[in-house]
């Protein structure tokens, strides 16, 4: 037990003491709002781009690529989409936060969360995995949650082209596939040019989780309680009780069932919050959604490594 308990807590205090420190850095307002805006855009643009192409670029294929727990994920997040569109729907009448629950609910913070929280359990010798997972999932994160959002706000300007265009010029989409192209080609990077490139990549996510801290925002809570609810628990407790328990059934183990942790059990997406925003949604539930779940899951991501790790999965 004692043992379980030393790979859980090494697997998660590492995340949320950076995320503090981002917190305590708001608080002495070290960091005005426009500068954090600027961080943000520049962690979004150079930072998850290096990240995505030098994983991709130092992977293995062969190693990497996870097409049974590719083929799962996906088919996971859009059953866990199709329920929660019925709940959401039977519960609340305004589309504006029938949106944001939808986003909150189906978009997970995998991508500031998963690489180190695999990183603390694995070493980065393991990243390949999740980076790959990555390349899959982000297309589809922001593709489902501009569909649903527009959908919500009932202006019917949805259109799939420039949709896939907005989602291609991604920054880690982008990084991601040069980073397999040249892998494929076998296209060398000269190191004085990798170099910096290996080193901002590894630099990417504790600054990440800095501005997370940062960034987070109390608004109007007690006006979403019972939305809030719902988002909160089905984020952290539900969705990860059905997906990972069946993974655990069918099989899924080591670097492939964290990575399915990071997808399904970590917090709604910090970046749902702009998402609502510009496109009309609720954006007081959207970012308290964020900052509560993510408050939560200190708790939550715990008690699933923890449970999962007690139960060999790991």
């Amino acid at each position: 037990m004692e043992q379980h308990l030393i790979v859980a807590i090494k697997a998660i205090i590492p995340l949320f003491l950076l995320i503090g420190v981002g917190i305590y850095i708001r608080w002495q307002k070290m960091l005005t709002d426009t500068e954090l805006q600027h961080v943000n855009s520049m962690i979004f643009r150079i930072f998850f781009f290096c990240m995505m192409f030098y994983n991709m670029y130092t992977t293995t294929l062969a190693t990497a690529l996870r097409p049974r727990l590719i083929i799962f994920t996906v088919i996971s997040l859009f059953v866990m989409l199709l329920i929660s569109a019925v709940v959401v729907c039977t519960v609340e009448k305004d589309n504006q936060s029938r949106g944001a629950m939808l986003q909150a609910l189906f978009r997970s913070n995998f991508v500031l969360l998963g690489i180190p929280l695999v990183e603390n359990i694995f070493g980065s010798e393991a990243l390949a995995v999740p980076t790959m997972m990555i390349a899959f999932i982000s297309p589809i994160y922001n593709t489902v949650s501009i569909f649903f959002l527009e959908h919500f706000r009932g202006n019917g300007k949805f259109f799939l082209p420039e949709t896939l265009r907005v989602v291609l010029k991604n920054p880690m989409i982008i990084g991601g596939i040069l980073g397999a192209a040249f892998m494929l080609l076998g296209i060398m990077v000269p190191e004085p040019v990798l170099k910096p490139i290996r080193q901002i990549s590894s630099c990417t996510s504790p600054v990440a989780l800095l501005i997370l801290g940062a960034s987070f925002r109390f608004g109007e809570i007690s006006k979403e309680k019972r939305n809030l609810v719902i988002v909160v628990l089905g984020r952290l407790v539900v969705i990860p009780a059905v997906v990972l328990g069946t993974a655990y059934i069918m099989g899924f183990r080591g670097v492939d069932f964290v990575t399915l942790i990071c997808i399904f059990a970590t917090p709604c997406a910090v970046a749902s919050f702009a998402m609502a925003q510009q496109l009309g949604s609720n954006a007081v539930l959207a970012g308290n959604s964020v900052v509560l779940s993510s408050a939560f899951s200190g708790i939550t991501l715990f008690g699933w490594i923890l449970l999962f790790q007690m139960a060999g999965a790991f």
